[in-house]
C-alpha cells in the first residue's frame, strides 16, 4: 500500500505541477513562463518526486513507464495494475483540485480553453495531424525509457538518476510542446481530459496507445544494449 500511495502522490505532483504551470502561468500577462517554464516544470516534478519517494515504489508516476519497465525486467507483474490505478487516480485527483482552483477565475471554461489536455488535429497547439502526433509521441517515450533504464542501470552512476529523467522529460516538452502538448504519459493526459470533456475525451485513446508502444520499443532497445549476458560479451 505505501508503493501505491508513493505513486498516487507522484502523479498528482507531476500533474498539479505541471498541468498546473500551463493552466495559470503560461500565458499570464506580460509576466508568462512559456513553454520553456512548462517544460522545467514538468521536469522538476518528476525530479523533486523521484527523490522525495522514488526510494518506496520507484518513482514511475506513469503507466507507460510502468509497462516499460515491466517489458524491461525491472518491474514485478503483480504490481503492474495496482501501480496504473493509483497513478491515473492521483492524475485526475490533481485535475480536479486544478479544477477547483482555476473555477475561481471569472469566465473560466475548461472546455474552450483546452485544460492543458492535449491533442492533434485542430486541437494540436500548432496543428500537426494524427500521424504527427502518434511518431512524436512513440519516440518520445522510447527515448524517455531508455533514459529511465539508463539512468537507474546498476552500472550507471548511483544518486543521479533523478536529475537525467527530470532533464529527459523537460527535453521531451521542449520539443513536443507545439505537436502535442506533450503527453508520455496517459495519466496526465486522462486527469485533465475529464475535466476538459469534449474534444481531450475523443482523443485520448491516442494518449494511451503511442506512449505504452514507445515504452515497449525503448524498453526493447535498452534490454539489447544493456544485456550483459555472456553472449552479448562475446559480440562485443
Amino acid at each position: 500500500m505505501k508503493k501505491y500511495l508513493a505513486e498516487f502522490f507522484g502523479t498528482f505532483w507531476l500533474v498539479f505541477g505541471g498541468c498546473g504551470s500551463a493552466v495559470f502561468a503560461a500565458a499570464f500577462p506580460e509576466l508568462g513562463i512559456g513553454f520553456v517554464g512548462v517544460s522545467l516544470a514538468f521536469g522538476l516534478t518528476v525530479l523533486t518526486m523521484a527523490y522525495a519517494v522514488g526510494h518506496i515504489s520507484g518513482g514511475h508516476f506513469n503507466p507507460a513507464v510502468s509497462v516499460g519497465l515491466l517489458v524491461g525486467g525491472r518491474f514485478d507483474k503483480k504490481d503492474f495494475v495496482p501501480y496504473v490505478i493509483a497513478q491515473v487516480i492521483g492524475a485526475i485527483a490533481a485535475a480536479a483540485v486544478l479544477y477547483l482552483i482555476a473555477s475561481g477565475k471569472a469566465g473560466f471554461d475548461a472546455t474552450a480553453s483546452g485544460f492543458a489536455s492535449n491533442g492533434y488535429g485542430e486541437h494540436s497547439p500548432n496543428g500537426y495531424s494524427l500521424v504527427s502526433a502518434l511518431v512524436a509521441e512513440v519516440v518520445l517515450t522510447a527515448f524517455f525509457l531508455i533514459i529511465i533504464l539508463g539512468a537507474t542501470d546498476e552500472r550507471a552512476p548511483k544518486g543521479f538518476a533523478p536529475i537525467a529523467i527530470g532533464l529527459g522529460l523537460t527535453l521531451i516538452h521542449l520539443i513536443s510542446i507545439p505537436i502535442t502538448n506533450t503527453s508520455v504519459n496517459p495519466a496526465r493526459s486522462t486527469g485533465v481530459a475529464i475535466f476538459q470533456g469534449g474534444w481531450a475525451l475523443e482523443q485520448l485513446w491516442l494518449f494511451w496507445v503511442a506512449p505504452i508502444v514507445g515504452a515497449i520499443i525503448g524498453a526493447i532497445i535498452y534490454k539489447v544494449m544493456g544485456c550483459t549476458c555472456g553472449c552479448c560479451k562475446s559480440a562485443k
